[in-house]
């Protein structure tokens, strides 16, 4: 038996509740883990209040969360890890549970850390994606919107460490996080592309959209090109001709590269709060009352 966190109807936090519940049995090629951390990021809450229903509808009772670490403790026929191996990586759901199911698990480097590793998943694959199709090269400069967030500071990282300029917009609360990363902050809302414009005298090859304020078309005539920009959030993309990154294929070398540079020291993701798997729900709250910066981690 295992226990998890499950909701069997939409609604506000306490929805959620913790359940007694058969562990997964490991299929074909997969791992089944003890899960040692499980990250929680804004799509759980949006599943959760059924604003998706219409879009990702999920059958009751569900187990929310996709973004795992643990400890392999059994074995499908095929699969890439062993009993014992620290793994981490994205599970179809479930994540919010003692034990979970891995298709495609990660080896986690001993320097990371479970939650680090649970917490680098979706924000740093969507980050490493996102670059990747934007094909940015070095010597260029890079417009990051929303550089803030888990998902836009680790694209500064990343293009800081290929030799990229970076112009990033961010509350100006984050201004002395993102100059340390390497990047030349500038305050979003009205006026950000005048404020650009004048840190950016080089021009700017490429945008990176991680806020979803309506920047797309001003984005675009910045750089001369709907193909130069992408957007992760702005629903209103292809009516720009902008690329949504969920449309772009994975890339299979963005969380092994991210989980080394973890290790390395040259990446940083901070962790906002911890929560024992049990208070997911106070979890959820605590975020939508916007009392968490950095990611969210619940610990089994």
């Amino acid at each position: 038996m295992s226990t998890a966190i499950t909701f069997s109807r939409y609604g506000d936090p306490d929805v959620l509740t913790l359940t007694e519940i058969d562990a997964p049995e490991p299929g074909p090629g997969q791992v089944r883990i003890k899960v040692r951390a499980a990250a929680v990021n804004p799509v759980d809450l949006v599943i959760r209040s059924g604003a998706m229903a219409d879009i990702m509808p999920v059958e009751f009772p569900h187990i929310p969360g996709r973004d795992v670490a643990g400890v392999v403790d059994q074995v499908g026929e095929g699969a890439t890890a062993k009993v014992g191996d620290e793994v981490f990586g994205i599970v179809p759901f479930g994540g919010y549970s003692q034990y979970a199911l891995l298709d495609r698990p990660v080896a986690k480097p001993a320097e990371v850390s479970f939650a680090t590793a649970a917490a680098l998943v979706t924000v740093g694959e969507i980050a490493y994606r996102s670059l990747h199709h934007l094909g940015a090269e070095k010597g260029e400069t890079l417009l990051i919107h929303g550089a803030g967030g888990s998902v836009g500071a680790i694209a500064v990282q990343l293009a800081v460490a290929r030799g990229i300029t970076v112009v990033a917009t961010a509350n100006e609360h984050d201004f002395q996080r993102l100059t340390r990363l390497g990047a030349t902050a500038v305050a979003y809302g009205e006026g950000w592309l005048e404020r650009v414009k004048a840190v950016a005298s080089q021009g700017v090859d490429h945008v990176f959209d991680a806020s979803g304020a309506g920047v797309l078309a001003d984005s675009i005539a910045l750089t001369g090109d709907a193909a130069r920009v992408i957007t992760i959030v702005d629903t209103t993309a292809a009516q720009h001709g902008v690329r949504f990154i969920t449309t772009d294929p994975a890339v299979p070398q963005a969380l092994p590269e991210l989980a080394g540079m973890t290790a390395a020291g040259t990446l940083d993701l901070p962790i906002g709060a911890t929560y024992p798997l049990a208070e997911a729900a106070r979890a959820h709250a605590d975020i939508e009352a916007r009392l968490v910066r950095g990611k969210t981690i619940l610990l089994p």
